[in-house]
């Protein structure tokens, strides 16, 4: 039986036509090994920024907080983790659609790096916005932290609420 000539895609991906009859599918070889992607490699060991504090600060990576965020029928509760920081070096901004935790852990160094068996803790600063899921009075929001649980409380503006409004003569 003459050798029939393997499609684009069979050639491509080794794929073998069963109902051609073709039974040799490695007879012909297909190259496997693709060229290796070009890099462009700049060293900025010798090169000095124009502005060095503009470079430290993009250089400055946060880590991002985790949180849970849940509702009841009258509010919208967050909750993070932030063991080993201060309340009063919490930060916390809200809008009406929108809260963001910035913080910062810092590290007391009681031993050397190279006495470390193992290191998973985060130290450095952190952040984390959350879009809510619907509008909160901000006024009377609360934040509580207790045993390393900061909890946020924010009302749900209530969209049913109405008062009746007294026009004035005068």
């Amino acid at each position: 039986m003459p050798k029939q000539k393997q499609s684009f895609f069979q050639r491509l991906t080794g794929a073998v036509d069963i109902d051609d009859g073709y039974d040799d599918a490695y007879e012909e070889e297909i190259p496997t090994s693709r060229p290796e992607p070009r890099v462009e490699q700049r060293s900025r060991i010798h090169e000095e920024p124009e502005d060095s504090s503009q470079w430290m600060e993009e250089e400055a990576v946060e880590g991002q907080l985790t949180v849970d965020v849940y509702q009841t029928p009258d509010e919208i509760v967050i909750r993070s983790i932030v063991a080993g920081v201060r309340p009063d070096d919490l930060d916390i901004s809200i809008s009406r659609d929108m809260v963001t935790i910035r913080g910062a852990r810092e590290e007391h160094k009681e031993v050397s790096d190279e006495n470390y068996f193992h290191k998973e803790l985060y130290w450095g600063a952190f952040s984390r916005t959350v879009l809510l899921p619907a509008e909160v009075e901000v006024e009377d929001a609360s934040a509580q932290e207790k045993h390393g649980l900061l909890t946020i409380r924010l009302p749900k503006i209530d969209k049913e609420k109405q008062t009746k409004l007294k026009v004035k003569t005068g």
